[in-house]
């Protein structure tokens, strides 16, 4: 059950309630709208990342289901599954990321070391050099920046989740994913 009751939808002013109606009615929005100077803002920064990044959308998917598996989030992990299949992130890569297998054989390098780098980025203030070295040798430095944003939005997505206890009502899938990078895991 969630901590906080849905806010009213007629207290939110005429701007935040004519963008929520653009918008699927979503438990996450709902509560969000707490905050009705931050909602609009929050949803079209995850909008942002979904048409203005350099980053893959493939590479973008495996962030975010690592940061979900990181941050305990299933609604975050349960929304981006199929996203990630459409983006072409496998279920064998899928089930690894939730096995928390950093050091899967069975993940391309490119996989690993994107999965390894977000789940350190979660976990801990600082990445190793030798770490960061590697994410060096696969992505661009505009990627690198990308990733650590992508992870921060869905940390404190995850964690307003979490804390929250905002109950997935239904699955959510973004249409067409652009797959433009999804050999680049091989």
């Amino acid at each position: 059950m969630p901590r906080l009751a849905d806010p009213d939808p007629n207290a939110a002013p005429d701007d935040v309630r004519d963008f929520l109606s653009t918008l699927p009615p979503d438990p996450l929005v709902k509560m969000l709208t707490h905050s009705v100077g931050t909602v609009k803002p929050f949803v079209q920064l995850a909008r942002t990342q979904f048409t203005s990044l350099e980053l893959p959308a493939r590479s973008r998917e495996i962030v975010v289901l690592t940061v979900a598996e990181w941050t305990d989030c299933d609604f975050e992990a349960a929304q981006h599954a199929p996203m990630a299949e459409k983006a072409g992130v496998d279920q064998r890569v899928r089930d690894i990321i939730s096995s928390r297998d950093l050091d899967s054989p069975e993940l391309s390098a490119y996989d690993r070391t994107l999965v390894r780098f977000a789940a350190e980025v979660v976990r801990s203030p600082r990445v190793a050099d030798d770490l960061f070295d590697q994410v060096r040798q696969i992505l661009t430095e505009r990627e690198i920046v990308e990733v650590l944003q992508v992870v921060g939005y869905y940390w404190s997505f995850g964690r307003v989740c979490t804390v929250l206890n905002v109950e997935l009502t239904k699955v959510y899938s973004d249409g067409p994913v652009s797959a433009t990078d999804a050999d680049r895991a091989n």
